[in-house]
């Protein structure tokens, strides 16, 4: 009765409660102790682990979270979910103790939890069934997207930038986190808050000097995340070494010709490529 009244307090300091079952991966106590931290927190998200069933009540509050978010994380603890598997370096830095058999080595696209579901099973949690990655790259639309903006702001356009940042930001909030690679999961999480501060910011004023301010640091987390994703076409990493009174920035192109969005039509042809990623 006291862990029953205890547990029931502790949901109704969240509010907006929703609660939803799902399966992580796990072999002991000390997971569970992990896992449930890394749910946790204050009024807002918990979890509760069982390392028999390997199931776990996640609760949140549904204004202020999601049940993907709070997987997120639990995935960056080191412990594979249905949604999202733990970065392979993230795994290996587990005591032994904690290390748990992983049935699956790569993210289940859409298309085959819909599959799945058709069928009447979960082929995330089959380990003798085989899982093949989507064959379209994920993070492409957020490319193209990016490149909108930057010929926007080639052409001095501020209101273009405006727009073309606006569908950014929604390009942004598409992308399906069970399609990204555990390399690409991990910086994503390290660069999205910021991807999305800064396109939102572009996308707020028509001014275009703060736009090409904001496409400074919105092109180098765009460089960090297009590195570890592979692209399946050439992404030409370019500098302008004039730009920002005399510092530098750079940008990434789909081309390899120089057309320099941080001053158009002035200094059309200034900079260089400095690397190709492919």
């Amino acid at each position: 009765m006291i862990l029953l009244l205890s547990t029931l307090l502790s949901y109704a300091d969240i509010k907006n409660l929703q609660t939803e079952n799902v399966r992580i991966a796990g072999a002991c106590a000390q997971c569970k102790e992990a896992i449930e931290a890394a749910a946790f927190q204050k009024n807002i998200s918990e979890a509760s682990w069982n390392k028999d069933t390997k199931i776990a009540a996640i609760s949140y509050d549904s204004k202020k979270t999601s049940l993907d978010a709070v997987l997120k994380k639990i995935a960056l603890a080191g412990y594979d979910n249905q949604n999202y598997l733990a970065p392979d370096d993230t795994y290996a830095r587990l005591d032994e103790s904690n290390r748990y058999e992983r049935a699956v080595k790569r993210p289940v696209t859409a298309q085959e939890k819909m599959n799945a579901h058709q069928h009447g099973h979960d082929a995330a949690n089959s380990p003798n069934e085989q899982v093949v990655p989507s064959a379209d790259d994920p993070l492409k639309p957020v490319l193209n997207a990016y490149y909108a903006v930057k010929d926007a702001l080639i052409a001095s356009d501020g209101a273009a930038a405006a727009s073309k940042a606006d569908n950014l930001v929604k390009t942004l909030k598409a992308v399906k986190m069970d399609q990204l690679g555990s390399e690409q999961h991990t910086v994503w999480m390290k660069v999205v808050k910021d991807l999305d501060f800064d396109a939102e910011h572009i996308a707020e004023t028509k001014d275009v000097g703060h736009q090409r301010d904001h496409f400074t640091s919105l092109s180098d987390n765009m460089y960090k995340l297009i590195k570890s994703a592979k692209p399946t076409e050439p992404v030409y990493y370019q500098h302008c070494p004039m730009a920002k009174e005399g510092k530098g920035a750079n940008w990434l192109s789909q081309e390899s010709a120089i057309k320099n969005p941080y001053y158009g039509a002035q200094m059309l042809n200034c900079g260089k490529t400095t690397e190709t990623i492919k």
